[in-house]
């Protein structure tokens, strides 16, 4: 480990640097902004992380869903040692029983081989940055969970406030790195496409879900998520109402109330559980002015203290809550200078 710790330290001499939205310095390696401190991590997981045949790995971008992810895969893979009534998430934080391959690695390196299976880790990295053998073993499997691009980028804006306080910038700041890819394993849309095309190429590989789809219909895609990891619902289970069950225990709104996930500090200093599990929303009440940077100029959208209603019986959204999703998610991929719509295009 000792090796890999002086590697990482010559590697941050070198590598590209920017700062995110609220001070915190990034580097950025094989394409991928990460918060400098992970690189250690990162760079141990690549060298020493051997996958195995059960393995499932569950990557996300920040704020697109990971606790809740967490939680409702391992409810569902673990279901017959822990019913819902004697999970272990009711005593204890879904980060803690799901790790981050970047984050803690370096921890973990002389146990992974212990952990119970199937094993399950987590990462913010993008497709071609996993550990070499979690693509080439056959066995691991991936699930990547995409969220519309504005709701995360204002759920990710929420969080580094309530994380950092004072040292967040304000929007304008937030928006134009997130734009331009610097934000913590950015770029958005290189993380995107490259589990996308994956699931495309290997689709018993790599699963592709949505956090959207998982809002509207929680049971269907618990069952299209058992199906792809191995262990489908039986037709008694189903019967019986285990998936509403699981639904139920994974929900945010419940596991926000549980007092494990209360109290305590993660990952960083003053990185409260709570903040880990904000609401998320379809949609977000929006009381900011964008600067929208657009290719031919700029366009500034004032948006007051409105609510965008998204559920409609028939549908889930309103029209002109679509209109609004669909309008300002395509500035924002204007603004992403470094991924044009041609570059998007030619993978479709």
């Amino acid at each position: 480990m000792e090796e890999v710790r002086k590697e990482s330290e010559q590697l941050l001499k070198s590598l590209p640097r920017e700062t995110r939205s609220d001070g915190i310095p990034m580097v950025l390696y094989k394409g991928c902004w990460y918060p400098s401190v992970f690189l250690l991590g990162v760079i141990a997981a690549e060298r020493h992380f051997q996958a195995q045949d059960s393995d499932i790995i569950l990557a996300s971008l920040p704020k697109s869903g990971t606790t809740w992810l967490k939680a409702l895969i391992y409810s569902i893979v673990n279901r017959q040692r822990y019913p819902p009534n004697l999970s272990p998430l009711l005593t204890t934080h879904p980060h803690d029983l799901i790790r981050f391959l970047e984050f803690e690695h370096c921890c973990l390196t002389d146990n992974l081989d212990q952990l119970p299976k199937p094993r399950i880790f987590s990462t913010h990295s993008h497709y071609s940055s996993l550990p070499h053998s979690t693509i080439k073993h056959p066995g691991c499997r991936i699930v990547y969970v995409c969220r519309n691009p504005l709701d995360s980028l204002v759920s990710y804006w929420h969080f580094l406030r309530a994380y950092r306080k004072e040292l967040q910038g304000d929007m304008d700041v937030t928006f134009n790195k997130y734009c331009r890819g610097c934000h913590g394993f950015g770029p958005f849309w290189d993380s995107v496409l490259g589990y996308w095309k994956a699931s495309l190429e290997n689709p018993e590989k790599v699963l592709f879900i949505k956090y959207e789809d998982l809002k509207e219909d929680i049971v269907s895609q618990s069952k299209r998520l058992a199906n792809f990891l191995g262990v489908p619902f039986t037709m008694e289970e189903e019967q019986q109402g285990l998936i509403q069950e699981i639904a139920e225990l994974c929900s945010l709104q419940n596991l926000k109330g549980l007092q494990v996930n209360q109290i305590g500090v993660r990952l960083d200093p003053g990185l409260e559980n709570l903040i880990n599990l904000q609401v998320n929303q379809v949609g977000v009440r929006v009381g900011l002015v964008y600067q929208l940077m657009h290719i031919s100029g700029k366009v500034r959208l004032e948006i007051t203290s409105i609510t965008f209603p998204y559920h409609d019986s028939r549908f889930g959204e309103t029209n002109g809550a679509k209109i609004c999703r669909l309008w300002l998610s395509l500035q924002l991929l204007l603004c992403c200078i470094q991924h044009p719509l041609n570059k998007l295009l030619s993978v479709v």
